[in-house]
């Protein structure tokens, strides 16, 4: 979209600077990352980034508008955790890059989540993209290294000691997103800590560090609470749902209350047309719409090309979506005359004594297939995967 900086960047690809890019990514976190790897990042306009953030602005007023009991609804009964907060530490939103009827790129809400993502892995590969090619460094993140850290530092730590935060995750060697654990472990000095290794006496939780047995009183929260009964034979001494003396971040009910749930209630040019799928009007054509159930992750679920047929044995149509259909715009053109597609995810924190989140880093998913996942592409495919987005003037 950009391109004197595609060009430029193009101009200076090469499988080296590719494989120097993974290397610095390697270096510093010690992991080889669990996902592909974009060869390139993707260039905005600052005029796009106007519009993404007049979209998020509006979607976040909308959302701190709203009535917490209208949110609680989204909760599973069988998922509530005690000790809800009145807000979550995270927001991440996520837009398709579309093309709109007069040809303008245009941004166009695919999910929102109040879940963390990958911020600390983005900020490093931010810079890995920067050293390898530094032409980049003009158009980088404003927001200073020394800025960034000191907020994910205050927003996950907050005032407690290093050892007695964890960062829980289920299994967290096995997870794709390992690399970002062990990068969020060396910005902060906690350590990620498995579910199954959780011990608990009365309503405190403990870990072993080092040796000794050492209190947790603030949990940065990667696990995902519902896909926890998918698991066959997980024994733990600690379940979600009882009352322990820890904090939160962000709360495990916040995954459910800030999702696929709020798509038909939200507004906004660049919001596209939702309807929970017991209440799809007649006049609507399920051609136009994509089927998405409310509880899953990843992509998983999602139906492209639902049909009447398909809808009707869905018993529990109250769990499901019916979202409009946005076409990704192929625009991001590789060293082959290919073009790519891609979304960008914004990823915010909101502090525990701030009135509104910040905008700290984004995340951009290229594809060159119909849905934005790898595995849908051609195994020889180039500029897919894992990504980030510069924004620049033209």
């Amino acid at each position: 979209m950009i391109p004197k900086y595609r060009q430029k960047f193009n101009q200076e690809f090469s499988q080296e600077n590719y494989e120097k890019v993974k290397s610095i990514l390697k270096e510093k976190s010690g992991l080889e990352p669990g996902f592909r790897l974009s060869e390139s990042p993707i260039f905005l306009t600052q005029e796009f980034k106007s519009k993404l953030l007049d979209a998020s602005e509006s979607i976040l007023d909308q959302i701190i508008a709203m009535p917490s009991e209208a949110l609680q609804k989204a909760i599973p009964e069988n998922c509530k955790v005690p000790n809800d907060t009145l807000k979550p530490h995270f927001y991440t939103i996520d837009f398709g890059i579309c093309r709109n009827a007069d040809g303008q790129i245009e941004p166009q809400l695919i999910e929102l989540q109040a879940f963390p993502s990958l911020y600390a892995f983005q900020k490093v590969y931010e810079d890995a993209y920067c050293e390898v090619y530094p032409f980049l460094k003009e158009i980088k993140n404003k927001m200073s290294d020394e800025e960034f850290l000191a907020q994910i530092k205050k927003l996950i730590v907050g005032n407690e000691k290093p050892e007695n935060v964890i960062l829980l995750e289920i299994y967290p060697e096995k997870q794709k997103t390992a690399i970002d654990f062990y990068l969020t472990e060396k910005f902060l000095g906690i350590k990620t800590v498995c579910l199954t290794k959780i011990k608990k006496q009365g309503k405190k939780l403990f870990y072993e560090n080092n040796g000794e047995l050492t209190e947790i009183k603030r949990i940065y929260n990667r696990v995902i609470f519902d896909e926890l009964d998918r698991i066959p034979d997980l024994t733990t001494e600690f379940d979600f749902r009882e009352e322990v003396d820890v904090t939160w971040v962000t709360h495990p009910n916040w995954f459910f209350k800030i999702s696929k749930f709020l798509l038909p209630l939200l507004k906004h040019q660049f919001v596209p047309k939702s309807y929970f799928l017991n209440e799809f009007p007649d006049d609507e054509n399920l051609e136009n719409f994509v089927l998405k159930p409310l509880f899953s992750f990843a992509g998983s679920g999602v139906n492209l090309h639902p049909t009447k047929e398909i809808t009707d044995k869905i018993i529990d149509k109250e769990n499901f979506i019916l979202q409009r259909k946005v076409e990704y715009a192929p625009i991001f053109e590789d060293i082959n005359g290919e073009f790519s597609r891609a979304e960008i995810r914004l990823l915010y924190v909101w502090q525990e004594d701030e009135e509104r989140p910040v905008l700290v880093q984004n995340l951009v998913r290229m594809t060159k297939a119909a849905m934005v996942n790898v595995d849908f592409n051609k195994k020889d495919a180039i500029w897919i995967g894992s990504s980030h987005a510069f924004f620049g003037e033209e």
